[in-house]
């Protein structure tokens, strides 16, 4: 069985279980991490780990950052000057933020969002070089009532999460999901 199919089955298991209601935001968060190179099997596996939520009575609500910078780039009255210099870019990446978590909380009132639902953050590769994960995911978790699925392509080793195993790894309050189960 390939280690998309595994990583769907151990999401499943999981979001099976009963949810406490008093849970923290930083513990509402699950994150399935899986090697990127499986990012496009995963990708072409959405439909299953919706299908696997909605098993499980909980709405499955998908949130896809791959293309937000190029949009809020776009909105920039300076982004011919950030693409000529780069280097001024990181003055402003905080907007990229802000713009982000205003983003999100647009789209989860317009869903009218629950505590029954999962909203599925994807695309997090599309951050590595501008944001950490971690500063994305405390900024959009406490908006989320229900969970927040982060499919992460990246490795998560002795409680430290790495994107891309680019970054050097940090420690997380949310529940790991592989391929080999939850943890």
């Amino acid at each position: 069985m390939s280690k998309v199919k595994r990583l769907i089955e151990s999401y499943g298991r999981f979001i099976a279980l009963p949810w406490r209601g008093d849970a923290a935001a930083a513990q509402r968060v699950i994150f399935c991490v899986y090697p990127e190179t499986e990012e496009l099997r995963v990708r072409a596996n959405l439909g299953e780990l919706e299908l696997v939520t909605r098993q499980h009575s909980h709405d499955w609500i998908p949130f896809d950052l791959t293309d937000t910078f190029a949009l809020w780039m776009g909105e920039q009255k300076y982004a011919i000057a950030y693409f000529k210099s780069p280097s001024k870019l990181s003055t402003v990446i905080h907007r990229y933020l802000d713009w982000l978590e205003a983003r999100f909380i647009t789209e989860l009132s317009s869903e009218g969002v629950g505590d029954h639902h999962v909203i599925a953050l994807y695309g997090v590769g599309s951050l590595f070089g501008l944001l950490k994960v971690k500063e994305v995911v405390d900024r959009l978790a406490p908006h989320v009532p229900g969970r927040l699925v982060v499919l992460f392509p990246g490795s998560f080793e002795n409680n430290n999460y790495r994107l891309l195993d680019g970054y050097d790894g940090w420690n997380y309050l949310a529940t790991p999901i592989t391929a080999d189960g939850a943890r």
